[in-house]
């Protein structure tokens, strides 16, 4: 929650921030518009997330405009999102709505491709990548991806499961209104979507924690600390098979810079035991890999 109403980032940091933000925004709309208007539509494939609940409640209540549904179930999306997250993510989603709304009115591109699996997989891929790159703006595109930044902000749950537990139980409320065969293939582009969206959001940026155990210790902190864009920490530990007292080097490093730490640590000491693990999300000035929002 934010304490005292205080926004902790301002609404754009520079220019350039900002400048970045519009690109991401209205390509990752454009991205989404091209996989829901070439092969979502054309193949009439189910529909996830708030769009796909909206038709349900439609289905139901035929008077209400299915537009002004989709309008109220955001509603309370966007103003938990001013709550929990903050006004420059909420400002910035609200921009990403209204960009994608305007590239699924104007983007019409036709995609020449026959099998329906195949279109289901490069479905899941637009729209995957597209709301993805939304999602590495200050913003997102509205709907769904705002409750999976909340989710991740308050319970530190994966943006992509969240994206594909909800999609899977609004797909299983409109399977009564599609084939079999169009549900299926739907839930093969939800999949593929919700991966995809997973890894444009982590992608490179993601973050690797590093324990290694060697006598030549103080060689390769050296090494870690040369270039000052790495820290490290010393931990003491006792082996249980010897009894004799450990120095554990603990670390944390991008992915892009695990092959180039591990060659170091093997070149210094062959025998150094190291062990690699995942990290959800580092926070820090250096090494950090917290979202915009």
């Amino acid at each position: 929650m934010i304490d005292n109403g205080k926004e902790p980032y301002p609404l754009f940091s520079t220019w350039r921030r900002l400048l970045l933000d519009l690109l991401l925004l209205s390509s990752g709309g454009v991205i989404f518009a091209v996989g829901v208007n070439s092969i979502l539509v054309p193949r009439q494939f189910a529909i996830g997330g708030i769009a796909g609940l909206s038709l349900i409640v439609n289905k139901f209540l035929p008077a209400l405009n299915l537009g002004l549904l989709y309008l109220l179930i955001n509603l309370p999306l966007f103003v938990t999102a001013w709550m929990v997250v903050g006004r420059r993510f909420f400002y910035y989603s609200l921009l990403g709505t209204t960009l994608l709304s305007l590239a699924i009115a104007l983007v019409h591109w036709q995609i020449p491709l026959d099998d329906p699996l195949l279109s289901a997989i490069l479905a899941g891929l637009l729209c995957g990548a597209g709301a993805g790159i939304c999602l590495r703006s200050s913003g997102s595109q509205g709907g769904l991806d705002i409750l999976s930044v909340v989710l991740l902000k308050r319970f530190a749950i994966n943006i992509g499961s969240t994206v594909l537990a909800v999609n899977l139980a609004v797909l299983l409320l409109v399977a009564l209104f599609y084939t079999l065969a169009a549900v299926l293939y739907t839930l093969v582009a939800l999949y593929v979507s919700a991966r995809v969206l997973a890894l444009v959001v982590t992608g490179l940026s993601q973050r690797k924690a590093v324990l290694i155990i060697s006598p030549r210790w103080r060689e390769i902190t050296g090494e870690i600390l040369r270039d000052g864009l790495r820290g490290a920490t010393i931990l003491e530990g006792r082996s249980a098979h010897t009894g004799r007292i450990e120095q554990i080097i603990y670390t944390v490093v991008g992915l892009t810079e695990l092959g180039k730490l591990k060659r170091l640590v093997i070149g210094i000491d062959p025998n150094a035991f190291v062990v690699v693990s995942d990290t959800q999300e580092v926070i820090d000035q250096r090494i950090g890999n917290q979202p915009q929002w």
